[in-house]
């Protein structure tokens, strides 16, 4: 049975963790669902990240742990590439993805947060980088979290503590906290659909590459000349509401 629920909303898509008897927590199976997911969005111009129930995702499930206990070091290894591949899949996605985050997010669950483009939370929400309270480190999310949280994981990836949705905005992790998670998550996928789908998508490779002066001009050109970009300024200059909002 699937750890993961699919759904299409014109040009929203919604992706849920689907396993809240196990607070959505990691097996191999829902991070094979969750690479194929975002691997290919096609035309959607917003993906909606989420878990069912109490929790966003807890991390590791238990017993998926359990069975890493035996594997050789090579398998590990394999076993690391196949969840980084998965965050690296979310974090180029060519749509925004906005995480809506409520009850535990810990460990890969916080790594999951980091890889995406908006990150709401609930107040009472959850978060820390629990590895090293295992004996292990949170290695493979690291190249997600740490351009988010910087200098923050000298203390959080070393003590392993939790912490507040408070010191998630804080540190950087998140960047809105909502009483109606409904509610925000909405308001911001309404601001990703009103802007133009191809600008939206170049300003998220923006961020990722940040080119250098030339190619930047060049990309500023590129969609200044092109069709949506045109179609953006003339219907600004005429008052009226661009064609991608039709």
């Amino acid at each position: 049975m699937s750890g993961l629920r699919i759904e299409r909303d014109g040009h929203l898509l919604r992706v849920t963790l689907a396993k809240p008897d196990r607070r959505n927590a990691f097996d191999a199976a829902l991070i094979r669902e969750l690479t194929e997911a975002f691997a290919d969005v096609g035309d959607t111009r917003a993906v909606v990240l989420a878990g069912e129930g109490e929790s966003f995702c807890a991390g590791a499930d238990i017993e998926w742990q359990r069975s890493a206990i035996d594997l050789s070091y090579g398998e590990n290894v394999e076993d690391a590439l196949r969840l980084f591949r998965m965050c690296e899949t979310i974090d180029t996605c060519g749509a925004p993805v906005v995480a809506r985050v409520q009850g535990y997010a810990l460990g890969g669950g916080s790594g999951l947060v980091a890889c995406a483009d908006v990150a709401i939370a609930a107040p009472d929400a959850t978060f820390g980088f629990s590895e090293v309270k295992l004996g292990i480190v949170p290695a493979v999310i690291s190249p997600f979290v740490l351009p988010k949280i910087g200098a923050h994981a000298r203390r959080y990836f070393l003590t392993g503590e939790r912490f507040d949705a408070d010191t998630a905005l804080r540190i950087g992790l998140v960047h809105e906290l909502a009483d109606d998670l409904n509610g925000a998550v909405d308001r911001v996928v309404g601001e990703l659909l009103s802007s133009g789908p191809e600008a939206v998508r170049e300003a998220k490779r923006l961020i990722r590459e940040r080119p250098g002066g030339e190619e930047a001009a060049q990309t500023a050109a590129r969609l200044r000349a092109g069709e949506e970009g045109q179609e953006g300024l003339r219907a600004f200059l005429d008052r009226r509401r661009p064609t991608w909002l039709e």
